[in-house]
């Protein structure tokens, strides 16, 4: 079975809901009180939802269009942006991060991260959204890679050409792509990604160069091997093993896979207060978080510089990490692929760069849930095994009873459920407080705070923007 963000993602078509945009519905499963709400439909995949201060909404859709919304109310959308040609849409790769420069529209700025349908370095398009045989999806992979950039707006279209900030991000096989795109508090940019390895099979660097296929053997270059060379145990360093490539030794490439990096939102350069501002590798200097799987999305806890990141799991653990303070060293590695959850990797941890990884210098998960069990006991979710949390978001308004203030909304893809932690009188949430909110949110995969503090989230396969109110719907 597979495991990540399991897609459906991929389905011809988009279903569209029954029901008109703006009618409440009161869902079976979800908590007394509340009300899930159409409030935009027909959309092609959408993936991620921002909300401007002028009340317009910025929808990204994974095949690489940006929709404008005039407002919630709104009927129809403007293309602000098509990037199809450079995205490569295929399984969990695509447009999946988007953010608005902190003082839009003033400054007129919307931000994409998405997967580029080329290998590192090369000229787009690749794969034209597929993936033939050989090289095979699941084999030998069709390397890509992934594109941080910057687009001017020009009331509700993008006018000029792409800015293009970072390109790196080497992904062998269809997974654990680029991730979420935030401005944190301090007017920093910050961006996450996956690996890019294998999700059926433990990746140390070793496939490749099957047969007939264009993709040689440990495609990304990673040490010691090399491109075209074989990855061998112990002392492979590729793969699932290129989130802890912050760890090679000094002289060898420190890639951003697995990563939550922090940079200069015009130029895309590491910030001088980053934690390792001043080492050579420029990657390095952006780097404020590792040793991650899939952290698909992330978010601040309002009124603090945390990251709140979920990372989807492998075979038994999904996790809810928090990075404290992100300019505050050391670095917070999470240990993947050397640790998962809260124990060590069997699969990995004969080999060198995790043997050499102690506990004590990895960051745990602050909440995980096990695949093979409920995340709260008796929630009702179907558990097939497996889970991939997919979004998350702090409740930051007052129209929700007292009790959900400033707690914490997740969600996940593959179980269709959604739940709150509530915070505790340090502000903080409380994980033995986790409670069921939502067993009906189908495949949600992006929770926002939107106008008046009411979480809206994107159903990436009934095609929605989903509204949940308290009460009437106004």
């Amino acid at each position: 079975m597979r495991r990540g963000l399991s897609i459906a993602i991929v389905l011809a078509g988009t279903a569209l809901v029954a029901s008109s945009a703006g009618l409440a519905s009161q869902k079976p499963g979800l908590a007394a009180g509340f009300r899930d709400t159409v409030v935009f439909r027909g959309l092609d995949q959408p993936d991620a939802i921002r909300f401007a201060r002028d009340g317009r909404v910025f929808v990204a859709e994974q095949g690489g269009k940006i929709l404008v919304y005039k407002n919630v109310h709104a009927k129809k959308p403007v293309v602000f942006a098509n990037l199809s040609r450079e995205v490569n849409s295929w399984w969990e790769r695509g447009l999946l991060g988007l953010a608005l420069a902190p003082g839009f529209p003033r400054v007129p700025y919307v931000y994409v991260l998405y997967t580029r349908d080329a290998i590192p370095g090369g000229k787009v398009p690749r794969w034209h959204d597929k993936c033939p045989t050989p090289p095979g999806s699941l084999k030998d992979g069709c390397v890509v890679s992934g594109t941080l950039s910057r687009l001017k707006a020009g009331g509700d279209r993008m006018v000029g050409k792409e800015q293009v900030l970072i390109q790196d991000w080497c992904q062998q096989f269809p997974t654990h792509s680029v991730g979420d795109l935030r401005f944190g508090p301090d007017g920093a940019l910050y961006a996450s990604a996956g690996e890019g390895a294998a999700f059926l099979k433990h990746d140390w660097g070793q496939y490749g160069g099957s047969k007939n296929s264009p993709t040689p053997r440990n495609p990304c270059g990673d040490p010691p091997a090399g491109r075209g060379g074989l990855e061998r145990p112990p002392n492979a360093e590729g793969g699932s093993l290129r989130a802890q490539s912050l760890r090679r030794k000094p002289g060898e490439p420190v890639t951003l896979d697995g990563t939550i990096i922090r940079v200069n939102p015009a130029t895309g350069a590491a910030l001088p207060s980053n934690p390792l501002a001043h080492a050579k590798s420029a990657n390095a200097r952006r780097i404020v978080a590792y040793g991650l799987r899939n952290p698909y999305r992330f978010t601040f806890r309002p009124g603090t510089s945390e990251i709140w990141a979920g990372d989807v799991g492998e075979f038994l653990w999904e996790e809810i990490d928090r990075v404290a303070n992100p300019v505050k060293g050391p670095v917070s590695n999470f240990g993947w692929p050397c640790y998962e959850g809260p124990i060590s990797h069997p699969g990995f941890s004969k080999l060198t760069m995790c043997k050499t990884l102690p506990p004590s210098k990895v960051v745990y998960p602050y909440f995980a849930y096990n695949h093979w069990q409920p995340a709260v006991k008796g929630d009702g979710c179907l558990v097939k095994p497996g889970a991939a949390v997919s979004g998350l978001a702090f409740y930051e308004g007052h129209r929700y009873p007292a009790g959900y203030r400033r707690g914490l909304f997740f969600a996940d893809y593959t179980r269709s459920c959604m739940w709150f932690i509530p915070a505790g009188s340090n502000g903080l949430p409380k994980p033995k407080k986790t409670r069921i909110f939502s067993i009906a949110v189908k495949h949600p995969v992006d929770l926002e705070s939107g106008p008046g503090g009411d979480i809206y989230y994107a159903d990436i396969t009934d095609g929605t923007i989903r509204r949940i109110s308290y009460g009437a719907t106004k």
